[in-house]
């Protein structure tokens, strides 16, 4: 008999059928016993009368793996309207071990370190799979939506031989004797392939030797990156984010509603200064500024989405465009989501002696972006991408505090296993 998800019970009342998960619940009561078994589409509702069938299950623990065979009714009162009747029950496997804290219950009543300690369970909880099945959903609306624009993903090293950003948050590491580092971000890569696709999309994890320990940040993270040639300036691609948050939020829309206005309210950042009350010269937006500004772009817009443009190229990358007209200011920007930064992008620099010169301004050295700059000597045309951080995006679209709660293994400064 081919087993059937618990999803698929409803279209089999009134036949034999065969159901196998991990025991969820059992309640048992004095004249009929209830086994709630539960799989990947939800939970079945076992019914037990038979005093050896229900011995059986009193030595059941919950996680336990079992098979039931049995015949399929209707009960309005049961998940999904329907239960198993006249059940056999079978163990798939060993009983479990008792667990440090229960699944059942609708919250996950264990602290966040004792979760991570014992993920592999955890992860079992509703509340903790339904985070891993919305970043599916996800990068599956991502995925889709550049598909439809005539991008072409790409799979780029992770094992890089400089650092992305210019910056110290590097994981070193000995390759076959040589220095390497693991990649901070596939830009170099995806830039690079704009001379080959002019459209391109990658979907992998990125690492960032970060000293802070907040609830925003991992060590490790999974970024959705784009990079697109022949554009005018950074508003092209803000054009293209605006319809890949809008594809995103579609196939999350079953769990997790956000609407995405068909214009997304944009401010300057001297502009998103002020309305933050924040010093003129300060050289970036701290947390709490990104909550004010997201604050009046809810207030003042309707809009749980703002972009802040122009930052100052003292806080941009090397390879960032400046803004023609204010060359102390870039054509790059942030996207703020629900008070909280989730996107970085803008246009880039696409003429070899503008490396040269960028390098220069910064006191580094041409020799470790070499194979990088060579390709700006034969034709790259005016590009620009954004990349935005899977785990956190799906921690505000769920109202999550904390990164490490939407991630399946996170890790960071402290946690290396499991």
């Amino acid at each position: 008999m081919q087993r059937i998800l618990s999803t698929r019970l409803s279209a089999h009342v009134g036949q034999p059928v065969r159901i196998a998960g991990w025991v969820h619940r059992r309640r048992l009561l004095k004249s009929v016993a209830f086994l709630i078994v539960r799989d990947a589409g939800g939970l079945s509702q076992v019914v037990v009368t038979a005093p050896e069938v229900r011995a059986q299950i009193e030595q059941l623990t919950e996680e336990t793996a079992v098979e039931v065979t049995g015949e399929v009714v209707a009960n309005a009162a049961a998940p999904a309207g329907v239960e198993v009747v006249a059940p056999r029950v079978r163990a798939l496997g060993p009983p479990a071990e008792p667990l440090p804290f229960d699944l059942f219950r609708p919250d996950l009543a264990a602290t966040l370190p004792t979760q991570l300690d014992h993920a592999p369970l955890s992860l079992r909880h509703h509340t903790r799979a339904t985070a891993l099945r919305v970043a599916a959903a996800t990068v599956a609306g991502f995925r889709s939506t550049l598909d439809g624009l005539g991008f072409v993903e790409v799979q780029t090293p992770k094992i890089v031989a400089s650092s992305t950003e210019s910056g110290a948050n590097v994981f070193a590491l000995d390759y076959f004797g040589r220095p390497a580092y693991l990649a901070q971000s596939p830009q170099f890569y995806k830039q690079l392939m704009v001379g080959v696709f002019e459209r391109v999309y990658e979907v992998g994890p990125v690492f960032r030797a970060e000293p802070h320990d907040t609830g925003r940040h991992l060590a490790q993270y999974t970024s959705l990156d784009v990079e697109l040639g022949f554009i005018d300036d950074h508003r092209d691609v803000m054009a293209v984010v605006r319809e890949v948050l809008a594809g995103m939020a579609a196939s999350c829309a079953a769990t997790a509603a956000v609407e995405v206005p068909d214009q997304i309210p944009s401010v300057r950042f001297p502009e998103a200064l002020a309305i933050a009350g924040a010093p003129a010269d300060e050289p970036d937006l701290a947390p709490a500024h990104e909550r004010a500004v997201g604050e009046w772009a809810r207030r003042e817009h309707g809009s749980e989405f703002v972009f802040v443009t122009g930052y100052p190229m003292a806080k941009r990358p090397f390879y960032t465009h400046p803004d023609p007209a204010r060359p102390a200011y870039s054509n790059g920007f942030d996207l703020i989501f629900r008070g909280v930064e989730l996107i970085t992008g803008g246009q880039r620099l696409h003429g070899y002696d503008d490396y040269v010169a960028a390098l220069a301004a910064r006191s580094e050295s041409i020799e470790p972006y070499a194979s990088y700059l060579d390709a700006f000597r034969y034709g790259m045309p005016p590009h620009g991408g954004f990349a935005i951080g899977l785990e956190r995006w799906v921690a505000r679209l769920l109202g999550v505090g904390n990164v490490r709660e939407v991630a399946a293994f996170p890790r960071d400064r402290n946690r290396l296993t499991p």
